[in-house]
């Protein structure tokens, strides 16, 4: 299993391209507002991936204990 972590904020660290979209199996966002975003704004490219809303706030810090617990609730389900 390989995972990568992108985002579609401007200012992201490594922001959402086709090329990764065309790459992913399974895509993971917090928010619903996210996945309409994601459709939004790359809706051809989404045709492979199945997105997964966690329902999780897009309020945590990064890596703030709280949020890998959830995270990890939430996605692990959908790892097996």
């Amino acid at each position: 299993m390989e995972a990568a972590s992108a985002g579609l904020a401007p200012d992201a660290d490594v922001p959402v391209d086709p090329e990764m979209l065309a790459w992913a199996d399974l895509i993971f966002v917090m928010e619903a507002a996210h996945k309409a975003k994601l459709q939004r704004r790359f809706g051809p490219h989404l045709k492979r991936a199945r997105v997964v809303v966690l329902d999780i706030p897009d309020d945590y810090a990064f890596m703030q204990p709280e949020l890998v617990a959830l995270l990890e609730k939430k996605v692990g389900p959908h790892l097996r």
